[in-house]
């Protein structure tokens, strides 16, 4: 098994207390123009990623707002914050600000990551540790199969397995993984009333029981050639690392890669036949420095030490505590086992337990029970289920 550490229950109540209304955010979300750079000027000048809430039209105007933005912060189309709060309206239906204690935690120490994420499904998987895999909407037959094998043996690991929900590789990759009984996350280029391409409906439906579907578009959002690199800053921004199964030299799937490289995030590529064309982005990924994988394994080898360096720098920036208090052990003793651990704990039975039950058992907050649900993974003590359930090993005390 492997995972990064997850910030404290702590750290969680702190971004709790700054949440704000999804109507204050969704106005930023449908301002047009305002990107993730002109939402980190924002951050910048009012110093807090909630600052701009409640800011004067003079403020925000010299933050860097137009007067056209301003009106659309201060009075959002009509139409489109009503799709977006009928679509809410839906029990498994979230809009997820940067200020949350679900947004994934990777993805928030990016440069400018997003300042909202729309979620469909069970969010508690966003603070759980991901692989994305990736490659060719037109794969060989070996492609597919690469990424079946690597999907459903990487989702045992314990790793969430993310994607862009594609064709080919992209979909494998989702079902192998769902097959295997794992969580997988979808992330798409569209607004997530919507599924493109539509032949993938039905394994949208099984990733939102199973997983969650993330987009940074609202509802109503219809498939444009220029949504998908942005789709692909997601995947990578939310990973540990980036598999790349086949691509030709003009992939999609060689843009997520450079994206995960430039932050800082490690990138995999699956070899294959010279005279396959689909081989060839791989091959120039390996020449530019990706790691040759062969195996799960070797993926799993080479993330451990990145797993570790990037919680413990997570941990240290976001709890602002010392580094020895990093778990750096798949496992720990019993007797030292903290207060929430045991709490959890003593929350799970021997039957598969769902993770809202565990919360109401316990009376913690969801971040804090999902990281403790890791922990307690890793450490022997639990066993995740699909459906995100748990309970307890036979070995755990």
């Amino acid at each position: 098994m492997i995972g990064s550490t997850i910030p404290t229950a702590d750290y969680k109540r702190r971004l709790m207390a700054s949440r704000s209304s999804a109507s204050d955010w969704l106005g930023l979300v449908l301002t047009p123009g305002l990107g993730t750079r002109r939402f980190a000027a924002l951050c910048e000048y009012f110093g807090s990623e909630s600052g701009w809430i409640g800011a004067s039209d003079r403020d925000l105007s010299k933050a860097g707002l137009s007067q056209t933005q301003l009106r659309a912060l201060r009075e959002p189309d009509a139409a489109s914050m009503q799709k977006c709060l009928d679509w809410l309206s839906a029990d498994d239906h979230r809009l997820i600000p940067i200020t949350d204690d679900y947004y994934p935690p990777l993805l928030r120490d990016i440069a400018d990551p997003p300042p909202a994420i729309f979620v469909a499904g069970q969010p508690q998987h966003l603070l759980r540790p991901q692989l994305a895999i990736v490659g060719s909407r037109n794969a060989t037959a070996g492609g597919l199969e690469h990424a079946r094998s690597f999907a459903s043996a990487l989702a045992a690991s314990g790793l969430v397995v993310t994607s862009g929900l594609a064709a080919c590789v992209d979909g494998q990759a989702h079902a192998a993984c769902l097959d295997a009984g794992g969580q997988t996350i979808a992330v798409a280029g569209t607004g997530l009333d919507r599924v493109y391409p539509a032949r993938h409906r039905d394994l949208a439906r099984r990733i939102v029981h199973q997983g969650a579907m993330v987009s940074t578009f609202p509802p109503g959002t219809e498939p444009r050639a220029g949504h998908f690199p942005a789709r692909n800053r997601l995947i990578s921004g939310m990973s540990l690392g980036t598999l790349v199964v086949e691509a030709g030299q003009r992939s999609g799937s060689l843009i997520t890669a450079r994206l995960a490289s430039e932050q800082g995030r490690e990138v995999f590529a699956i070899p294959g036949s010279v005279h396959n064309p689909l081989a060839r982005g791989c091959h120039r990924l390996i020449r530019e420095g990706a790691k040759l994988i062969e195996t799960a394994d070797e993926v799993l080898e080479e993330l451990r030490p990145l797993s570790e360096q990037l919680g413990q720098a997570l941990s240290m920036r976001l709890n602002s505590g010392p580094a020895e208090d990093i778990q750096r052990e798949p496992s720990i003793p019993d007797d030292e086992l903290d207060e929430d651990h045991r709490r959890v704990l003593e929350a799970i039975g021997y039957d598969p337990v769902p993770v809202d039950e565990i919360i109401r058992r316990t009376q913690l907050t969801a971040a804090a029970v999902s990281s403790t649900l890791l922990l307690l993974e890793l450490s022997g003590y639990a066993t995740a289920h699909s459906g995100g359930r748990y309970s307890r090993t036979h070995q755990g005390h």
